[in-house]
Order: structure tokens, then sequence, then C-alpha cells
């Protein structure tokens, strides 16, 4: 006696690969995908997520203001970023050359103490080596000295807010 033979079966499609086709206006993208996918975001505490599906790449990645970015497709041949971000202008205090950048990763304090007064404020004058803020690191409380005197001229930061290593705390000029 002869036994069937199974049938392969085709797996299914995993959720956000409900792009279709494209139309003459450009390319249609099912908007149920989208909150899939940023929803995964949310489930899984990561900041962003790329999917691809043939010529069509869809980005998705958390903005500071805990909205959701879509990064628009990418056809085949073409470069696979695309600026997603605003673009760098002369404004940017990232290259003030009176930016103070943390040092390390940690959690910004503008006071020694809760209820002390600022180390600093808008307008202050600060000298050389002054302690402008306290990045907390791995229990460690690590004074940011001013690099240089001057006026402090913004402060980028709130008190107990996380800053990455980098991250522009205050402009000085």
């Amino acid at each position: 006696m002869k036994k069937p033979k199974a049938k392969a079966k085709k797996a299914p499609a995993p959720a956000a690969s409900k792009v279709k086709a494209k139309p003459a206006g450009g390319l249609a993208i099912d908007k149920a995908a989208i909150r899939d996918l940023a929803k995964l975001l949310d489930e899984t505490g990561l900041t962003e997520i790329t999917w691809s599906h043939g010529a069509t790449q869809v980005k998705v990645a958390k903005g500071g203001t805990g909205g959701y970015v879509q990064q628009a497709p990418v056809a085949a041949g073409a470069p696979a970023t695309v600026a997603a971000a605003p673009a760098a202008s002369e404004d940017d205090p990232a290259k003030h050359p009176g930016a103070v950048k943390s040092p390390m990763v940690g959690t910004a304090y503008v006071a020694p103490e809760p209820g002390a007064p600022n180390f600093v404020r808008v307008g202050d004058t600060v000298k050389q080596g002054q302690t402008l803020i306290i990045v907390e690191a791995m229990k460690t409380m690590n004074p940011i000295p001013s690099p240089k005197a001057g006026r402090i001229a913004r402060i980028m930061i709130e008190d107990k807010q996380p800053v990455e290593f980098g991250q522009v705390l205050m402009l000085i000029e």
C-alpha cells in the first residue's frame, strides 16, 4: 500500500510583509504593518527596526520625543540609508566652540543635592574648572568642570535627565 505524499506548505509571511504593489504614484505600504513594527519597538524595548522585502526597505525608529519616525522605502540599487535626522546646521550645538559634552553615559544632576541651588544658571559667569553639573554613573557622582571661562549661554538638559556620551549638556560663550 502506498502512503500519500504530503504536500509542501509555504510558511506564512510575517505580519509586516503586507507591502502592496507599487501604484503609479509611488509605493503603498500597509499602515497596519508599520503599526505592528512600532508596537514591536515598545514590546521589546528596541529603538529602531529595519524591515526589508525585495527592493523595499522600511525603517521605524523611536524619536527622542517618544514618537515614531518612518524612513522612506529604498529602491533596489539605491543607497541603503535615507537621512531621517535633521540636517546639521550652523546652529548645531555640538559644533559650538563652547559646547560642554558629557564624558560618559549616566544621569545628570544640576545641583549638588535635592533642594539645593543649581551649580549654574543661564547668564552666570563661570571660571575654568568650576563644577557645572554632576553626572552619576554606576553609583559614582562625577563632577563635570567648565572647560573654559565664560558665560553660560544655554543649558541643554534638565535635572535627573539621562545623558549619553558626547551629548551636549550646556553652551559657554
